[in-house]
C-alpha cells in the first residue's frame, strides 16, 4: 500500500491554467524560433517544420480549450462576451492555420501569415492570461479541469502522431463523451 501512495504522490494533479500557460510559452518559443530562422534567411524546410509544429500545437491547444476549458469557464463565470471573443479569436486562428497547412514557405505571403498568426495568438494569450484565467481560477476547480485537459491533450497528441492535424478538414478522434460527462 505505501508504494501506491508513493506513485500517486509522484504524479501531481495538473492545474488547468498552468497547463494552458505552459502551452502558450511553448508556442511563443516556436514563433520566436521561426522569426530567428526568417531573419537569418533560413531554409524552406526548416521554416516548414517549425510552422507544422506551431500548427499542431495550436490545434491541440485550441481543441482542449474549446472542448474542456471554455465550457467549464463559461458555466462558472458571467462573462459571456469574454468567452465569445475567445471563440471568435480561435476561429480566426484556425483559418490562418488552415491556410498555412496548405501552403509552403515559397508561397506568397507565407511569412506574413505566420507573423499575423503570431500577433493574433499573442493578443489572445494576453486576454486569456490577463482577464479570463484570473476569473477562471476563482470559479472552477482547476485541478479537476486540469486532469480533463491533460487527458484530452494526451489523446489528441497520440492521434496527431498518427495523422498530422489539418485545420481545414480535421476529423476528431473518437471520444467517449458519456464517460467524460458523468
Amino acid at each position: 500500500m505505501p508504494s501506491s501512495k508513493k506513485s500517486i504522490a509522484k504524479t501531481p494533479t495538473p492545474d488547468a491554467i498552468d497547463l494552458l500557460i505552459a502551452d502558450h510559452k511553448s508556442v511563443k518559443a516556436l514563433f520566436q524560433t521561426f522569426k530567428k530562422v526568417q531573419d537569418e534567411e533560413g531554409g524552406d524546410n526548416e521554416k516548414a517544420d517549425i510552422v507544422r509544429r506551431i500548427c499542431s500545437e495550436l490545434t491541440v491547444h485550441a481543441s482542449i480549450e474549446e472542448e474542456v476549458f471554455y465550457p467549464a469557464v463559461r458555466q462558472a463565470i458571467d462573462e459571456q462576451d469574454l468567452m465569445d471573443e475567445a471563440d471568435v479569436e480561435h476561429a480566426s486562428a484556425k483559418d490562418l492555420i488552415a491556410q498555412l497547412e496548405s501552403a509552403s514557405p515559397g508561397d506568397d505571403h507565407y511569412d506574413a501569415k505566420v507573423t499575423v498568426l503570431s500577433e493574433m495568438i499573442d493578443h489572445h494569450v494576453k486576454e486569456e492570461e490577463g482577464e479570463m484565467f484570473p476569473k477562471a481560477r476563482k470559479a472552477i476547480d482547476v485541478r479537476e479541469v486540469g486532469m480533463e485537459l491533460a487527458a484530452r491533450k494526451a489523446e489528441l497528441a497520440r492521434h496527431f502522431d498518427d495523422e498530422p492535424p489539418r485545420a481545414a478538414a480535421r476529423k476528431k478522434p473518437p471520444v467517449a463523451r458519456a464517460a467524460r460527462s458523468s
